[in-house]
């Protein structure tokens, strides 16, 4: 089952053809379900097994009942049948017997020997049988057709979420109300509180926050400001802003979302390979079992009715319906879950083999840090407080664009401290940058600016910071230094987290970078990773890979860069960053939509349940027949134990419900994605 992307001709996309195909299906087999037990009525009324055991015989059983019964039970082999029945000669146009197969033998067999008796061959009419067993299978498929339709809730949402129209804004100021179909690259678009946003763009005027929940599963609004993207479907918040179009109709966020669904929902695995095979075999069993019993009871003097029906209930009771819902419906739900909370599974066989991930190797800049530069130590030498060091620091910075210059003042700003505005600026080519503060000469500088300048600084602390890898700035006033401030990329606090997780789960955590090696082993020690590659150019990533392969683990990568791809595709699972470029996503298995490493072990937990359910759905829907066949052929008839088709159909139909109902039992591991912590406030500890 796959839902369409929005057409188009149809920009809301809620009436596609894949969702009406399906919707039309349920109604179908509701009405025939509904039809054909009302007409069973007259059928079990005028059984004479039915009569004779409520005592009834005389006063319901007329001369010409049969003939009645028979009339009844033809529309009901027809129409209540004919699903099955038409089913029956596509499997057989496609050499693949299977369910249907097995369905329209019995009622055609069970029609065909009563219709015989009514008109005079010696025998027992088992009309009821026919009506009772269409009927429970018609149920049957109408809440399997339901379950299957609920599987995939969540990705028909995604198809709901874009608006119809949009507000183009014209050369004139003036706004007007166009289908989003007609936007092109570089119109303008005003979105108002509250409203959807109609495509992928950039903010050009306003600032606001986006609520993004239902397009990558994150619950916390997102600040959006000039120069920020925003995702058509995305709702905005509390400010009206205008948006550049950057892309429309095939080509944005939310319609490629929805590509990689449908293509991961299409796509076979290994284990639904398993599945079908085992369904053949059982409808080879099925039919030969079926056979070898017809012809059992006849050698052992029974009667040709008696042993017909037996024939018939092996033939029904095991019904691989069960077995070829079994693993479809788990990928249904599974694919839903991961699009609902931003982890787009492209290929689904990589996506199997994370629940046997040994080793991940995570990139080092903007996976498991955000690649930013952040304060994360303020150390003062001479008269100036901690305080007054950041403030005369972040007001010399001010001026400059240089990402030092942006950790500090944003380091100022986290903690409430003002700044004034510095005079005289003039940045110090490659070293760093002077001004006067409130009349002060001050200098903010690399170490290289004091060893060019014969200073130096003696200080313990300072020194262990540079030994750590991180990057420190001076403070100079008057050409005596006053302090020095550390600053280092970013780690994310979602690292700590997952690394945590992966550890309890047995998986060993690695990381990739081309930093130097104290930067490197300063961060492998701060996180507790396991291993950790240093000093490694772009086109040695894959090469690390390998290696780890040859451990003889099954390994993942973990990266977001154009310069990960290579090592994306080398890995057992390819895990790319949705934050990152289109290259990395192209050569990932599995896209995470948020830059959160937590995502990937909910990846591998979302992997290791969907596989859980599967072997429970296969072992249900296959280890019953082990004792249902011998029922259903009568080994315990001497026991007075008899299964009529009717009870074959039953039992059959509760395996295929229990197999939906597990299935559907996976949305409890979604839940816990869902419940995940919003992202923490970042720390800085280790430098680029």
């Amino acid at each position: 089952m796959k839902a369409e992307k929005p057409d188009q001709e149809d920009p809301e996309g809620a009436e596609h053809e894949s969702g009406n195909h399906h919707a039309e299906m349920v109604k179908d087999f509701r009405r025939r379900f509904w039809i054909s037990l009302i007409l069973s009525v007259p059928v079990l009324v005028l059984a004479p097994i039915i009569q004779g055991f409520l005592g009834l015989q005389e006063v319901l059983a007329f001369p010409g009942d049969s003939y009645v019964q028979f009339g009844f039970s033809t529309i009901i082999y027809f129409y209540g049948g004919w699903p099955f029945l038409t089913g029956l000669i596509d499997e057989f146009k496609d050499r693949r017997p299977g369910m249907m197969t097995l369905i329209g033998l019995a009622i055609t067999v069970a029609y065909a020997y009563s219709s015989a008796v009514v008109f005079g061959l010696s025998g027992k009419i088992f009309f009821w049988e026919l009506a009772t067993l269409i009927d429970v299978m018609l149920f049957g498929h109408w809440i399997e057709m339901r379950s299957v339709m609920g599987a995939s809730q969540a990705l028909e949402e995604l198809v709901k979420l874009m608006p119809s129209t949009a507000h183009l804004l014209k050369e004139d100021g003036l706004t007007e109300d166009v289908p989003i179909d007609e936007l092109q690259p570089g119109d303008r678009v005003v979105i108002k509180p509250g409203e959807k946003i109609p495509t992928d763009g950039t903010v050009v005027e306003g600032r606001t926050s986006v609520n993004e929940a239902m397009i990558t599963g994150e619950s916390k609004p997102v600040e959006k400001d000039e120069g920020d993207e925003v995702i058509g479907g995305a709702v905005n918040g509390e400010s009206a802003i205008t948006a550049e179009v950057e892309k429309v109709g095939e080509d944005t966020y939310l319609s490629q979302v929805i590509d990689m669904v449908e293509e991961a929902q299409e796509s076979r695995s290994k284990t639904q390979d398993f599945a079908d095979r085992a369904a053949l075999w059982l409808t080879i069993i099925s039919l030969s079992v079926g056979t070898v019993t017809l012809l059992t009871w006849l050698f052992l003097g029974e009667a040709f009715a008696f042993s017909l029906e037996r024939m018939v209930t092996v033939m029904v009771i095991t019904c691989p319906h069960a077995l070829g819902l079994a693993i479809p419906l788990v990928v249904a739900v599974s694919t839903a879950l991961s699009a609902k909370n931003g982890l787009l599974v492209r290929d689904r066989t990589a996506f199997e083999r994370t629940r046997n991930v040994d080793a991940v190797i995570f990139d080092k800049t903007g996976t498991l840090t955000k690649g930013e530069f952040g304060v994360t130590d303020v150390v003062s030498l001479g008269d100036y407080s901690r305080e007054d060091l950041l403030r005369n620091a972040a007001s010399l910075e001010s001026r400059s664009e240089h990402p030092i210059a942006r950790g500090i003042i944003n380091k100022a700003e986290e903690e409430g401290v003002d700044y004034p505005s510095p005079e005289n600026f003039e940045a110090i080519p490659g070293r760093g940058a002077k001004a006067d503060v409130e009349r002060k000469n001050l200098k903010a500088v690399s170490p290289g600016y004091l060893h060019e300048n014969d200073m130096t600084v003696q200080n313990e602390e300072i020194n262990n910071l540079a030994e750590e890898g991180k990057t420190v700035v001076y403070l100079i006033e008057d050409d005596t230094v006053q302090g020095a401030i550390a600053l280092a990329d970013i780690i994310r606090e979602e690292s700590y987290e997952a690394i945590e997780i992966l550890k309890e789960m047995g998986v060993q955590v690695m990381m990739l970078t081309g930093d130097a090696e104290d930067v490197a082993k300063w961060v492998a020690e701060e996180l507790g990773l396991d291993d950790y590659f240093a000093e490694v150019l772009p086109d040695e990533k894959a090469d690390k890979v390998k290696e780890v392969k040859s451990r003889g683990l099954t390994v993942a990568m973990v990266g977001d860069g154009v310069n990960d791809a290579p090592a994306l595709v080398e890995a057992d699972a390819g895990i790319a960053i949705g934050a990152g470029t289109d290259v990395a996503i192209e050569a990932a298995d599995v896209v995470l939509v948020r830059s959160d490493p937590r995502d990937f072990t909910a990846i591998v937990q979302l992997s290791r349940a969907t596989y859980s359910k599967m072997v429970q759905n296969l072992w249900w829907a296959t280890g019953y027949n082990a004792f249902a066949i011998p029922l259903a052929a009568g080994v315990l008839y001497g026991f007075g134990i008899l299964l009529s088709p009717a009870m074959g159909a039953a039992l059959m139909s509760l395996s295929t419900v229990i197999v939906a109902i597990n299935a559907r039992l996976l949305g409890r591991v979604g839940e816990k994605l869902s419940g995940r912590k919003a992202e923490p406030e970042p720390r800085a500890v280790a430098a680029q």
